[in-house]
């Protein structure tokens, strides 16, 4: 549970954003008419609208969509998600690096205090979550494979 958790977490960009306003937790900000903070609307708010406008209010449908980038869109990156360039097989700084950087070229971006984030925000940020997520499983789906793939080699020893 800790390995979902964990890499679930890396992959959202204020999970490792700024300690100063603690990963936007302290930027008030207005989600259309509802008063959260900056980083409750990249842990929720994005995907709950998503879930809202674009597929019904069913979980499974956008779980299938991101399936579907996988799959397709995005089928020519998974080699680079899937293993590090040293060959291993997680690489938790690599993910940070990753969220810093987009939490400073998306998340942060217009997104002052005070600020009421909508359509544009939403619209803008929704495939970098999406990617996200699908990188985050993709990269979670990697790890259990190779220590599964180990737990089967011992058991054959």
């Amino acid at each position: 549970m800790f390995l979902s958790h964990f890499i679930g977490d890396v992959h959202q960009p204020l999970h490792v954003g700024f300690v100063g306003d603690e990963g936007g937790n302290t930027i008030i900000v207005r989600w259309y008419r509802r008063k959260t903070n900056l980083h409750h609307v990249w842990d929720t708010m994005i995907i709950d609208s998503a879930l809202k406008t674009f597929y019904s209010l069913d979980l499974s449908v956008m779980i299938q969509a991101i399936q579907k980038n996988i799959t397709e869109a995005w089928s020519h990156r998974l080699p680079p998600w899937e293993y590090c360039d040293d060959g291993r097989t997680i690489c938790p700084n690599l993910y940070a690096s990753e969220s810093i950087s987009l939490a400073c070229k998306f998340a942060y971006r217009n997104a002052t205090p005070g600020s009421t984030l909508k359509d544009e925000y939403f619209l803008s940020r929704l495939p970098v979550v999406e990617k996200r997520l699908g990188q985050a499983g993709v990269r979670l789906a990697a790890a259990l494979n190779s220590i599964f793939a180990s737990q089967i080699k011992i058991a054959r020893a």
